[in-house]
């Protein structure tokens, strides 16, 4: 309210000087300063401000606007007016709709901002500024529209914001008789028949219309039938024969007065068909302190109408809303009574109420009682008098009781609590909610009507579930199988009662059996009354060929009472008993279980196939590479070794590298248990050392080799077993000469004559083999010099083993030496600290393959 205030009485300081003064501004720096603001956050009616104390006109503004819609192509160049010069059909006049309205309505249907900027430049200039530059941000207007919806919505008051609800009247509708000519009409004087003629002419400010080659003719203050009449009369005997009609073109412009408690008061230019919706559409609507309940229409000083809104919003009813006439005058009010509903109506919100009206009536405007809303009473807070006090009113006194304003009335809902409910669950044909009362009053009642028990229902104990007057629950326990023979007497019901019957399946579908061990399917099983073990047993698919038949063991729970015990103190303690009793069968020929059939199983049995220790399945190997015969050899013994099978393949070929055997192996279930113990600790070590400062190049790989091993481990399922073959061949049976197990390649390389370079090195390569030569020659041949790298180097030999070069590791051909990347002397201390964790890791893994050896 003080920004409205303050900007309109800069509006009238400066507006007289504005006009004077003659703008310096550029097109191109008006376009700049406008794009400026707008970034800035500046609201339009501040942008507009700032050009008019800048001296910009609303010409210039326009100029600027149709040289930027040529700039961006938004403008039709040489458009032709191709409309029919003829037509009468009337166009809506340009009323105050982008003058005396508030520029700032929202396009929100709820919404109408509240400001009244009337200066007739400073609005035709935001319209120019907003054809071309739209405002994009409206931080002002957001502002006010999030004030106005903080406030309390009062029913209707909205109704003149919704800019799909214009009440504009109709133009082209056929013009009624009772029309009342005026200065400023359109007329068309049309004589057909034996002569023709067509004039079209306006009533003069004087009240005439000019008929070429009469003259003037008074019209004004006559309806369409009277002056009609009146120029039958007058031109008749001129046009003897001819018939003469005279009608309506555009109407006349009128001048309204909306006064009172509306958004936007003042003076409005209406057609002359508006009506007084259409005129506080105009003004923006009522404000928040204006009636819609009794809005006066005052022509020349009398009353004339009384308009009430809610007639029409409730009723359809456009009582009282009349057409307008020049100088009318609107008021709106204020309002008497404003009460709010809450709870459990169809529509809660405030509404405006007359005096003489009830609570019976707000609750139809309200649109009525929900379902689930309690009518016996209603409760109405009073803030009258000297304290608030509150009113129940009852259903009878609705339509007496006579509100006040500010009297809040609230609607509670039914009590979320049953009064005539029983249930029934379980075993029954139709479970459910039931009403009780005349049908259904007793146990046995309550089960006709739901049609009967299901056949595995178990009638010797069934729960009643009854709610006492205290609100605690109670528990009934029954015979139903006694109530329904008539042994035991009929339990009446109450209401809230819950009955449950429980099934026999229910009752044993806890009972289950448990197989484990050399069957096909072991897991848990349903206990079925009568099951023997042979039909346990073949229920889970049957022994396995692996299965020890000298001994199946069943164990069975067993509960039995400890011994009592007392201490020199005369406390009694009891020794825990027997957890479960075991039963040991052998099965024999025919599946006779210790010369007797049919050992009854009991429920929660647990049933045991132990494997035959003396059982073996096939094992077989594979070898490939460098030997006289290739493929897949069974193993005889379990003490099967590398030279058993090279003796069986026929041995290696010329071609084989002398140390280039080596075997793929698989992890058993022990060994994949202790790699990934290895994998976690490798993992928390390389954390820690980065943690404290250790740089992880992109070269981590080669400077740190079982970094490497940590990423290959977690994606593969084998490891590389290294074999001395030379040793294997020469001595056979001997450490280095493996044992095989099953699922194992052996793989035989072929000779290489070359010993490669990599890592950290100018130039990786491969050179011939020089024998005699030590690492240092191999390495100055990739182009490196000094013995710093060297330190850490290592050689990996064709069958997986590596050794370090420091300590004096020899040079096969095949080889591989590897340099890691040179650390700086700042990373040393921490580098070190990350080699021994990872090399700790290392020696880890090398003790899981070295047990595997053994």
């Amino acid at each position: 309210m003080i920004r409205k205030i303050f900007l309109a009485m800069v509006f009238a300081t400066l507006m007289p000087v504005v006009a004077m003064a003659q703008s310096s501004m550029t097109d191109a720096q008006i376009i700049e300063f406008v794009q400026k603001e707008q970034k800035a956050g500046t609201s339009q009616g501040q942008i507009v401000t700032k050009l008019m104390q800048k001296g910009v006109t609303v010409d210039r503004l326009r100029q600027v606007r149709k040289k930027y819609e040529k700039m961006g192509g938004q403008s039709a160049q040489g458009a032709t007016d191709l409309s029919d010069k003829s037509d009468r059909s009337r166009k809506p006049k340009a009323t105050q709709n982008d003058q005396n309205v508030s520029p700032y309505r929202m396009t929100d249907a709820n919404m109408q901002n509240t400001y009244d900027e009337k200066d007739a430049a400073w609005n035709e200039m935001r319209t120019e500024l907003g054809d071309f530059m739209p405002d994009s941000l409206g931080m002002f207007d957001r502002e006010m529209e999030q004030m106005y919806r903080n406030q309390r919505r009062v029913f209707g008051r909205d109704i003149f914001n919704n800019k799909n609800l214009s009440f504009e009247p109709n133009m082209n509708i056929a013009t009624p008789q009772n029309y009342v000519l005026g200065p400023g009409d359109q007329v068309f004087v049309d004589v057909y028949g034996a002569s023709q003629k067509n004039v079209e002419t306006t009533v003069s400010p004087d009240g005439y219309i000019n008929i070429e080659g009469y003259g003037p003719v008074a019209v004004s203050g006559l309806t369409v039938a009277q002056a009609t009449s009146r120029l039958r009369s007058t031109l008749g005997q001129r046009y003897a024969g001819s018939s003469i009609k005279l009608t309506i073109g555009e109407t006349r412009s009128i001048m309204v007065n909306v006064m009172g408690e509306v958004r936007v008061p003042g003076t409005y230019t209406l057609s002359a068909f508006s009506s007084v919706f259409h005129a506080l559409y105009m003004a923006g609507g009522v404000s928040d302190i204006g009636t819609l309940r009794d809005i006066k229409v005052y022509r020349k000083g009398k009353l004339v109408s009384s308009v009430d809104i809610y007639d029409y919003i409730l009723n359809g009813k456009l009582t009282g809303n009349v057409k307008l006439s020049d100088n009318d005058v609107i008021v709106v009010g204020t309002y008497d009574c404003l009460v709010n509903v809450t709870g459990k109506v169809k529509r809660p919100m405030f509404y405006e109420m007359k005096k003489d009206e009830s609570l019976g009536t707000l609750l139809k405007y309200a649109g009525g009682f929900t379902g689930d809303a309690y009518r016996n009473t209603v409760r109405v807070t009073r803030k009258a008098g000297k304290e608030y006090s509150v009113w129940n009113v009852t259903e009878f006194d609705m339509n007496e009781f006579k509100l006040c304003d500010e009297d809040s009335v609230s609607v509670d809902s039914v009590i979320a609590r049953f009064e005539n409910i029983v249930e029934l669950r379980g075993a029954v044909l139709r479970p459910g909610m039931y009403q009780i009362g005349e049908k259904v009053t007793t146990v046995r009642d309550l089960l006709n009507i739901a049609d009967g028990l299901q056949d595995e229902a178990f009638t010797d104990h069934i729960i009643l579930h009854r709610m006492r007057e205290d609100h605690t629950l109670e528990v009934l326990p029954l015979n139903l199988t006694a109530i329904l023979n008539g042994t035991d007497a009929d339990i009446p019901l109450q209401s809230e009662d819950v009955v449950f019957i429980p099934s026999k399946e229910e009752r044993n579908k806890n009972q289950v059996l448990k197989i484990y061990g050399e069957v096909y399917y072991p897991g848990q099983y349903q206990y079925a009354e009568g099951m023997t073990v042979e039909d346990f047993i073949l229920q889970a698919g049957g022994l396995k060929e692996s299965a020890a038949k000298n001994k199946v063991t069943i164990s069975r729970r067993e509960v039995a009472q400890g011994q009592a015990t007392t201490d020199k103190k005369g406390n009694t303690q009891v020794a825990r008993g027997t957890r479960a009793k075991t039963f040991e069968i052998e099965i024999k020929d025919g599946f006779v279980l210790d010369g007797n059939e049919g050992f009854k199983l009991q429920p929660f049995d647990e049933v045991y196939v132990n494997k035959n220790p003396e059982y073996r399945e096939q094992a077989s190997i594979t070898v490939e590479g460098e030997v006289m015969g290739e493929g897949t050899y069974s193993l005889s013994s379990d003490n099967t070794r590398v030279s058993d099978v090279l003796a069986m393949c026929g041995g290696v070929t010329a071609q084989a590298a002398k140390n280039g055997a080596y075997i793929m192996r698989k992890f058993n279930s022990e060994e994949e248990r202790r790699r990934l113990t290895t994998l976690d600790k490798t993992r928390a070590s390389w954390a820690y050392a980065l943690s404290n400062g250790a740089q992880m190049t992109t070269d981590a790989k080669l400077r740190y080799p079982d970094s490497l091993l940590v990423e290959r481990d977690m994606r593969e399922d084998c490891y590389k077993l290294a074999v001395n073959l030379q040793k294997s061949l020469a001595e056979p049976g001997c450490v280095d000469d493996v044992i095989l197990r099953d699922g194992d390649r052996l793989i035989v390389e072929p000779m290489q004559n070359t010993v490669r370079i990599s890592g950290s090195v100018p130039y990786a390569n491969a050179v011939p083999y020089v024998e005699g030569k030590m690492a240092k020659y191999y390495i100055q041949q990739s182009g490196t010099r000094g013995r710093k790298n060297r330190k850490w180097a290592y050689v990996v030999y064709q069958n997986g083993s590596s050794a370090m070069v420091r300590d004096g590791a020899k040079i096969e051909p095949g080889c591989e030496i590897i340099l890691p990347e040179r650390s700086t002397a700042s990373n040393t201390t921490q580098n070190v600290s990350l080699i021994v964790s990872l090399l700790t890791s290392l020696a880890t893994v090398g003790a899981v393959i070295v047990s595997v050896l053994k």
